[in-house]
């Protein structure tokens, strides 16, 4: 009996990928226009914004400001969220730099061994997130035109990971895992000193290790465009949408909304601004639905994540579940905001914000300078460290 579930498994894969190849041919038009826009979207919009924080944390990675940055914050991370200090790390970095940057720190953890199993499942569950950058450029300023609703969105998704985080501090806790035995995952050029003798293979280690991982993005994006522009040609992204309309219209949700939803649960981009254009009278409905997807990220991210960790043991399980739960309970309190202040509800509002332009100035203003704002923290948090360290041994020669 295992052998014949095994080889219906087996046969069931190679007939979807056997469709796959098909539909290739049969939408090749559609298909083709799809993975223009999907190369254009990764060439002009990942590259520039995910590859230089890919280099930068590949980089800090060989310094000991994680360790630092661990010794500090474990008096916080270790009671709120059951995991080591260093987990604030990947969390600051996840949400700063967006989808799925929090997912390679938390693989870096694992491959150097400076956490359990159970720690990076319960850290990759609340810390691989959608960058402010993108909810307030991309998703408030562009699609919804109103910059308070980017600020609701990155608000409630950050609250919303947190409260992840709080809730995955259970997951697997007993564990009686020893990191001194995972040698097994220790990366070995991680091992090097960042020393001006080994900058160079630094520099260069780093930058392939970044180039590599944009790359695998691109392939993703390019591979989901073609997928959704396959379903919606062929008829099943509406035949689908047709069995879940009355369970919308049972919430009180538009039954126009549930082809694009089913799109942004499969691909985050094409799913939310599809969702954002929808023309209704209250509009809180299409934020809402936002918050919930920006939450999840769909499955273009998941096997982004997934492929991710497979160079580890980590499962992929926490991280689905935890991604559930974001985006469920980013929904839920966008939904709460909205209507207890009315500065959230874009249905108190006639017209979009007319101050737009000046917003979306003062937002640009601050991204240019966000990358600037955070090598300044870094020196200072380490010339800080060095201080106390200094004093310390001073005290001990006293």
């Amino acid at each position: 009996m295992k052998n014949i579930g095994f080889s219906i498994k087996k046969n069931i894969i190679t007939l979807i990928f056997c469709l796959f190849t098909i539909s290739l041919v049969i939408f090749s038009r559609q298909n083709l226009s799809a993975a223009k826009n999907g190369l254009s979207l990764w060439f002009n919009s990942v590259v520039p914004s995910l590859l230089p924080f890919f280099i930068a944390t590949e980089l800090l990675g060989y310094t000991d400001i994680i360790a630092k940055i661990g010794k500090v914050l474990n008096r916080f991370m270790k009671p709120i969220f059951n995991v080591p200090g260093i987990g604030a790390y990947a969390f600051i970095m996840g949400i700063i730099s967006g989808y799925p940057v929090g997912a390679k720190i938390v693989t870096n953890f694992r491959k150097q061994g400076l956490c359990t199993k159970a720690q990076c499942e319960r850290l990759i569950a609340f810390t691989n997130n959608s960058g402010p950058l993108f909810i307030l450029g991309t998703v408030g300023i562009s699609l919804f035109a109103n910059t308070t609703t980017g600020f609701l969105l990155l608000i409630t998704h950050i609250l919303a990971g947190i409260l992840v985080g709080f809730i995955f501090r259970f997951w697997k806790y007993k564990d009686n895992e020893n990191l001194s035995s995972q040698t097994q995952f220790s990366t070995p050029e991680k091992q090097l000193s960042c020393n001006v003798t080994n900058l160079g293979k630094i520099l260069s280690s780093s930058i392939s290790n970044a180039i590599s991982n944009v790359v695998m993005i691109g392939g993703f994006v390019t591979l989901f465009s073609i997928i959704i522009s396959i379903l919606n040609s062929s008829g099943i992204i509406g035949i689908v949408s047709s069995i879940f309309t009355p369970i919308f219209e049972l919430f009180g949700i538009s039954g126009k909304f549930c082809a694009p939803f089913l799109c942004g649960i499969v691909e985050l981009t094409n799913g939310i601004s599809t969702i954002a254009n929808i023309m209704v009278k209250n509009i809180s409905t299409n934020v809402v639905l936002v918050s919930f997807l920006l939450g999840f990220g769909g499955f273009s991210i998941l096997l982004q994540v997934f492929s991710i960790i497979s160079e580890t043991d980590i499962s992929i399980l926490p991280y689905l579940l935890g991604k559930i739960l974001h985006g469920s309970l980013s929904a839920l309190l966008t939904y709460l905001l909205i209507n207890s202040f009315p500065i959230f509800n874009l249905d108190l509002a006639t017209t979009y914000s007319t101050t737009l332009t000046t917003n979306a100035n003062i937002i640009n203003s601050f991204w240019n300078y966000s990358l600037v704002t955070c090598v300044i923290f870094i020196i200072a948090f380490i010339t800080f460290m060095n201080l106390i360290n200094s004093c310390k041994s001073k005290c001990k020669n006293i």
